[in-house]
């Protein structure tokens, strides 16, 4: 699990409210263009006629209706709200008495085509572009038509406008997808990465009981005849290990078989595999680092399959190594509770309730890889009191359960 923290209160506003401030901002822009601002002799732009009559202000208030019913269907309905956002932009532009469609009536659809090309598929993003350029060509080739003047300078200003707003936005979906694109490979590497640790780590188990079998063997042969109780006892340990063995194997090697075999086995000395025997000695070498690890041991102790016990570790070993770095506090609770057909992990602290990697998680995610492996069941995520917590469920076999 990926703890995403609180965006920006910018980037929580809605597209189809920038989009509806723009319009709004732009309105007030052209009526300041049209009143003697303090230090000015007159006004920038002149008024015309209809401007502050009524017919004009119907025409202003249906445009400002097209501009917001344009702006709510942003999100839903992308290339309609940007009709409505182009007729609007129109009938605004029919009180000004210009050429050519101006600037401050074509900003709300710059916003709009930069959200479009940002969030939508590179398709839609082109149409959009492409009717808001026509609207342009459109207005200028009606009026010729009619015989009235044209503001080619003003309409090639605001074309260039809706272009840049496209290519920004284009830029943007790119850079996102992209982006997508590595963190879903990262993703993946982390849990091949993660079931080839396991893999050396069930190479480094079975070689170690391999060991165990072939000297309870030999001691068996060496003493069968002098001692058949000594020998039928240690051939029931190597019948023990055995089935222990392949018990694991059986588990780990259906999920393994499609990891990636290019990297060596650890060529490491054979050694006993760690365990949830190793929790006290790392819970003690944490708390001389400065972060104290309180365990609780529930349930009655028992030997576990080597599989599930390293799992087990493995989980509380990655849990305290995200509260060291990532939690800002100075104690967690480790809790390993042994149940009648499973073994639980409970690990919990009080810090900032981030997770595993705030950057990218990818602790958790090798975790629950090892868990699923295992047919188990984890969770993690922030708690309501603050802090974070990790839990793991291990079924064990029942046969090992009731030695």
């Amino acid at each position: 699990m990926h703890v995403t923290p609180p965006l920006p209160l910018l980037k929580r506003v809605p597209p189809g409210a920038w989009v509806a401030l723009t319009w709004c901002a732009s309105t007030v822009f052209t009526f300041l263009a049209r009143v003697r601002l303090p230090g000015e002799v007159t006004p920038d732009e002149q008024t015309a006629v209809q401007f502050y009559r009524w017919d004009g202000l119907v025409i202003l208030a249906l445009a400002t209706a097209l501009a917001l019913a344009g702006s709510r269907l942003l999100p839903r309905r992308p290339l309609t709200a940007l009709a409505l956002l182009l007729a609007a932009a129109g009938f605004a532009t029919m009180n000004l008495a210009v050429g050519a469609i101006q600037l401050p009536q074509f900003l709300a659809v710059d916003v709009a085509l930069y959200f479009i090309a940002a969030a939508r598929p590179r398709r839609t993003g082109v149409t959009a572009v492409s009717m808001a350029l026509g609207l342009l060509v459109a207005w200028l080739t009606v009026r010729l038509l009619s015989g009235w003047g044209i503001g080619v300078s003003a309409e090639l200003a605001v074309a260039l406008t809706a272009v840049v707003a496209w290519l920004l936005g284009d830029a943007s979906h790119r850079t996102r997808a992209y982006a997508e694109k590595l963190r879903l490979q990262a993703a993946t590497q982390a849990v091949t990465d993660e079931r080839l640790r396991i893999a050396r780590e069930m190479h480094d188990m079975v070689a170690h009981s391999i060991g165990i079998i072939a000297l309870q063997a030999g001691a068996a042969a060496r003493v069968v005849h002098t001692q058949p109780d000594a020998a039928r006892e240690a051939m029931t340990a190597v019948e023990t290990a055995g089935r222990e063995t392949l018990a694991g194997l059986r588990r780990m090697l259906v999920a393994l078989r499609q990891a990636d075999q290019g990297r060596a086995p650890d060529s490491s000395p054979l050694r006993p595999a760690e365990g949830l025997a190793d929790l006290d000695r790392l819970a003690a070498a944490t708390t001389a680092a400065g972060v104290r690890v309180d365990v609780h041991w529930e349930g009655e102790r028992r030997q576990l399959p080597s599989d599930i016990d390293l799992s087990a570790f493995r989980i509380i070993q990655e849990s305290i190594t995200n509260v060291v770095r990532h939690a800002g506090t100075t104690a967690c609770q480790v809790t390993v509770d042994y149940r009648d057909e499973e073994v639980a992990v409970d690990v919990t602290d009080d810090g900032r309730g981030r997770g595993s990697g705030t950057d990218t998680g990818f602790g958790l995610v090798g975790m629950r890889e090892r868990v699923a492996l295992l047919h188990g069941e984890f969770t993690a995520g922030p708690r309501p009191e603050g802090g974070f917590r990790v839990t793991a469920r291990l079924p064990v076999p029942v046969r090992v359960g009731a030695r």
